[in-house]
């Protein structure tokens, strides 16, 4: 064959790239945790096919880089569970939950959108990341005065989420729950009652979490408080929120920003000490704070494609135990550290000559995980 001749071959071949038309769409409903061979939906009876068009079209399911969650019966015409689907594993706290695949038939070429969404189940209790949460607070502490609570975390999303918190005994403390504007929610014990060191020097408290689901779970810890002499002032961050950016793939050691409180207080109960207080996500695995300067660092590398955006909680203390809290909010910069993938969802073997225009040889999936790079099904006439 002449050179001229796999030109042409070629060039008919790539001659045409345009958008795959979706032949129909379904969309189906299923909880969580739903046994394996569960049905999912009749996709025959619902996408208006018939047993022969599937057999000789050679039906097929095309799922990309999700796992294989569903399966195609082609004897029956309907889908159902392959593997056991954890929607907390599949999709974190993000919701709508949804699998999103393609029902592919060949001869001719046809191209069907199915999403399944999954709901949640109770399947999972508010948690602690610690058993115990201790603090040295001053019998100095004013009525008002208030101590930053780990949060708890539940997996479960919706009314099976997190829905509130109870502290006991209330003798000395109150609870404030501070809703934030990315709608998490901030945890205070606030002082009602001036603790009295002579009286008792030491208390006990026990902090739970409740979710909304059927039956109820919850989660507790435990609060121990050592009560110390006087302390009158408490850091006092210069801002509540602080704003920073980093590009994704920065040197470990790049300084993020520096924060500061002061304190009016002489002596060691005005020395302020720096921490990263975040105990349920990987902020502290990616970011370190220098405890006596405040200046936050990067410690690992950091992934536009796995965060856009990190929240850094940042607590101030002074030797007497009184805290301040802020936080930093930091937007990850994109690079362009990925290179688009191509895959071949169909494609024929063989083309005649006399083939004619707009005919699909190929059908392909093109996609590029940065920020800026493209996700599409293709073909080619």
């Amino acid at each position: 064959m002449s050179d001229r001749k796999i030109i042409w071959q070629v060039l008919l071949f790539m001659s045409v790239l345009s958008y795959v038309p979706i032949q129909g769409q379904v969309i189906y409903s299923i909880t969580e945790e739903l046994e394996m061979g569960s049905l999912v939906g009749n996709i025959l009876q619902d996408l208006g096919l018939n047993m022969k068009r599937l057999k000789s079209g050679k039906a097929r399911i095309y799922t990309g880089d999700n796992a294989e969650y569903i399966e195609l019966n082609k004897e029956r015409g309907v889908l159902f569970i392959k593997k056991r689907i954890d929607r907390e594993t599949l999709c974190g706290q993000t919701t709508p939950c949804a699998l999103h695949f393609r029902l592919i038939l060949e001869d001719p070429m046809e191209l069907y959108s199915i999403t399944v969404e999954v709901t949640d189940i109770n399947d999972n209790a508010p948690v602690f990341k610690k058993s115990e949460m201790k603090f040295r607070i001053s019998e100095s502490a004013v009525t008002g005065a208030k101590f930053v609570l780990e949060s708890a975390m539940d997996l479960d999303v919706g009314v099976n989420g997190l829905q509130g918190y109870s502290l006991k005994p209330t003798d000395n403390f109150i609870l404030k729950i501070q809703n934030q504007p990315d709608g998490g929610k901030t945890v205070e014990m606030v002082l009602q009652k001036p603790l009295d060191r002579e009286k008792n020097d030491h208390v006990s408290l026990v902090l739970t979490a409740i979710d909304g689901g059927e039956p109820q779970m919850s989660g507790t810890v435990q609060i121990e408080i050592t009560v110390l002499d006087a302390n009158d002032n408490a850091p006092i961050f210069t801002q509540d929120v602080y704003k920073a950016t980093i590009r994704e793939n920065s040197a470990k050691g790049t300084v993020v920003i520096s924060v500061s409180a002061s304190d009016a207080d002489l002596s060691s109960y005005g020395k302020v000490t720096y921490s990263i207080s975040n105990s349920l996500d990987d902020v502290s695995e990616l970011f370190e704070i220098n405890g006596d300067k405040g200046e936050v660092k990067v410690i690992e590398n950091i992934d536009y494609e796995k965060a856009r955006q990190y929240q850094i909680h940042v607590q101030a203390s002074d030797d007497g135990g009184l805290t301040d809290s802020c936080k930093i909010m930091v937007e990850v910069i994109d690079t362009n550290d990925n290179v688009p993938s191509i895959d071949v969802l169909s494609k024929s073997a063989v083309i005649s000559e006399d083939i004619k225009p707009g005919t699909v040889v190929t059908m392909m999936n093109i996609q590029d995980p940065d920020f800026w790079g493209k996700r599409s099904s293709s073909v080619l006439n």
